[in-house]
């Protein structure tokens, strides 16, 4: 049985996603990437996040919110570590509400949410990118208190990249 975690906000309720919402996982990932406009970069499917995020090792978890029973909104977010704070963190790899549901509060739900799930795993930090011509989000982000790292520049090797990579030297 999954917890429900009842809300302020009249008929909006969290909870954590089950094997069965896959579907609604990539509904809603497909989603944000047509807000991201990104939608040719989308390669995941069914089986890929059931592997992911049931699967014996679970690599990242979802936080599903809902309206009147429907959901609405997600969290995506996974474990990373902090050699300077010696402790782990909260990833947020994505937070997207639909459209029609956005003004309501539902991110600020979902964001509260991790922050307290940081305290509850003995967590030093949330952390999380965002696009940079998304002011939306960027503005959202600093009304919760969060603060830009412009010093520092995200990396990413995929593809035939991350091939050669890993066959370099070992």
């Amino acid at each position: 049985m999954n917890k429900i975690i009842e809300t302020k906000l009249p008929d909006i309720n969290l909870r954590m996603a089950l094997e069965q919402d896959v579907p609604i996982i990539l509904d809603l990932i497909k989603g944000l990437a047509e807000y991201e406009k990104l939608s040719h970069e989308v390669v995941a499917d069914e089986t890929k996040l059931r592997q992911s995020l049931f699967g014996d090792f679970r690599f990242a978890e979802v936080i599903l919110a809902e309206h009147k029973g429907r959901v609405v909104a997600f969290a995506l977010f996974f474990h990373n570590y902090s050699t300077f704070l010696g402790q782990p963190g909260i990833y947020l790899e994505d937070l997207f509400v639909k459209p029609e549901q956005r003004g309501k509060g539902i991110g600020k739900l979902l964001f509260s949410y991790l922050g307290k799930l940081c305290i509850e795993r003995n967590c030093g930090r949330l952390e999380w990118a965002v696009l940079d011509w998304n002011q939306d989000a960027i503005d959202f982000y600093e009304k919760q208190g969060a603060v830009a790292m412009d010093d520092w520049t995200v990396f990413r090797i995929t593809g035939k990249e991350l091939e050669l990579l890993a066959a370099k030297h070992i």
